[in-house]
């Protein structure tokens, strides 16, 4: 058997245009109904084609779903990989929270999916969360460590300090009815997430700075 005949045919601009309206859709869908309560014919339904046209780019609900996780995970981790252990820790923890925040306020969808996923127990994405998200988190870790040997930031458990910077961005995405609900239509516009930038700042920034004498 020649080597070729393994290689899948390259898809035209067309079949990957169907792909991407495909998964624009199911994205829609699944963040609001999760992966239990999403069908496919809701998927097909809301990318305007029918059923037997979306099987042919996607054989079940999993690949569809796999495929915008596989997607998702990458996305999500793109803010953490730019932490950079040659620049300024202050900065770059400071940058780290904007782009977080940033993420949650232009990609609300997306977080809301991943947190179902997480609220499930994972099922469909364990290996990606104790494989790559894990060697991540563990390498910049080290970084964050590094800085706190060398009296750069205050020694604290850099493990918790990503989860909670995690945790109050991602909130701005995952809440964010309640978000504006509360800050009420003269706080809770856009301006919002400038807001909450410059207060997690200083929360995160004040507490991580070096004591002076």
């Amino acid at each position: 058997m020649s080597s070729q005949s393994t290689v899948p045919p390259r898809r035209t601009r067309i079949q990957q245009e169907k792909r991407e309206l495909i998964l624009e859709a199911a994205l829609e869908v699944f963040s609001t109904h999760g992966f239990r309560g999403s069908t496919i014919d809701q998927i097909a339904d809301a990318a305007g084609m029918s059923k037997p046209n979306l099987l042919y780019y996607f054989r079940r609900k999993e690949d569809i779903y796999e495929t915008l996780m596989e997607r998702l995970l990458k996305t999500w981790l793109a803010p953490l990989r730019e932490l950079d252990d040659s620049g300024d820790p202050i900065a770059e923890i400071r940058g780290y929270i904007r782009r977080k925040l940033e993420m949650a306020r232009d990609f609300p969808r997306e977080s809301r999916l991943f947190a179902n996923e997480i609220l499930q127990g994972a099922p469909r994405i364990m290996p990606l969360l104790e494989g790559e998200l894990k060697e991540l988190v563990d390498e910049k870790a080290e970084i964050i460590k590094g800085w706190m040997r060398a009296g750069k930031i205050v020694k604290t458990d850099p493990w918790h300090l990503i989860f909670s910077i995690w945790a109050t961005t991602q909130h701005y995405a995952d809440f964010d009815v309640q978000v504006r609900a509360v800050l009420g239509p003269d706080r809770g516009a856009e301006g919002r997430f400038e807001d909450a930038a410059r207060f997690l700042e200083n929360l995160f920034i004040h507490g991580l700075a070096p004591h002076k004498d």
